[in-house]
């Protein structure tokens, strides 16, 4: 079975290659769902479905229940008047088995060796002690250092060590493996809200393409439905601490405070922090005076309590040492 479907085949200048599949938060997705729409981009290519994804269960409707459609996978292009890079945007509404991501972007990347892209983009979510008030922070990562002093002038933030899950981050370290380089963009989104979309984060990653593309990119919808969704979550801890009309004991501050941080908990910690976190440990147990730092790394992530034995343990071994 044919995967790559190629229906028209534009000229297109320089062209940069963006990709985008679900994630948290949907930063990723909606980022480039957004992009397509604003720019009027055109489709013109495809990869075949049954051959990267399976069939996970059934839609119901109206009471009747039938077979999901399968994931899409499109290629849209787009003429950049004003800069010197056009761009292509492969978007996916699912992530693939990830048995068969290698070859699957193989297929991504048979398309951009015939169109000779320059550059691949990514976007990702960055989750964060932050709060959903909060502006939305752009982070990078980059396949060589001259993307990263290149990106830097645009005041976004290194990722200095860890990991981007999923194809999201998989594809750029495919595409440096086939010779080609890219970067991600990645827009901090606060811990306790990644199960829902983030429109802020979104927001800020397309205006930092827009930057490295020389190109203004209308983001003022997300902007306004980042504020809608900021109005409600704020409803939500508005009715949390009033509480219901003949409730007689209403939460109050604190304990939305302690909410948010229960969430932000049971949040599952990227695996980069997660790391990081452990290799603090292992440091303070040679240099006990790196327990600052990792009870700063403990305190940022709200997890002080999940490994407070552990801490407090390295401080008992240090004076069983002593004596």
């Amino acid at each position: 079975m044919e995967g790559l479907k190629i229906t028209k085949r534009p000229y297109l200048k320089k062209p940069y290659l963006v990709v985008a599949w679900p994630g948290m938060g949907e930063v990723a997705f909606k980022a480039a769902t957004y992009l397509v729409e604003e720019l009027k981009a055109q489709e013109f290519a495809s990869i075949s479905a049954e051959r990267f994804f399976y069939l996970t269960g059934s839609a119901v409707q109206k009471g009747i229940l039938d077979l999901q459609l399968l994931p899409q996978s499109k290629f849209y292009y787009w003429k950049n008047k004003t800069g010197k890079n056009d761009l292509i945007i492969f978007l996916s509404n699912a992530q693939p088995d990830l048995s068969k991501a290698d070859e699957y972007s193989q297929e991504i990347l048979n398309l951009a060796k015939k169109f000779k892209v320059e550059m691949v983009v990514s976007f990702a979510s960055m989750p964060q002690a932050t709060d959903h008030t909060q502006d939305s922070h752009v982070w990078f990562a980059a396949t060589n250092q001259k993307i990263q002093e290149l990106l830097k002038k645009y005041n976004f933030t290194p990722l200095q060590e860890g990991q981007i899950s999923g194809m999201n981050g998989l594809f750029l370290g495919m595409a440096k493996k086939f010779g080609l380089p890219g970067f991600c963009l990645l827009g901090d989104i606060p811990l306790y809200t990644i199960q829902i979309e983030n429109p802020k984060a979104s927001a800020a990653v397309l205006e930092g393409l827009g930057k490295v593309l020389n190109t203004a990119l209308n983001v003022s919808p997300l902007k306004a439905q980042a504020e809608a969704m900021e109005v409600e979550i704020n409803k939500l801890l508005d009715y949390l601490k009033l509480g219901a009309p003949g409730q007689p004991t209403p939460i109050g501050e604190e304990e939305v405070e302690l909410i948010k941080k229960t969430l932000s908990q049971l949040t599952k910690l990227p695996v980069s922090v997660k790391e990081k976190i452990e290799k603090l440990f292992a440091e303070s147990r040679i240099n006990i005076a790196k327990a600052n730092e990792l009870k700063v790394e403990l305190d940022k992530w709200n997890v002080y309590k999940e490994y407070e034995d552990k801490f407090l343990d390295l401080f008992k071994k240090t004076k069983d040492l002593g004596n």
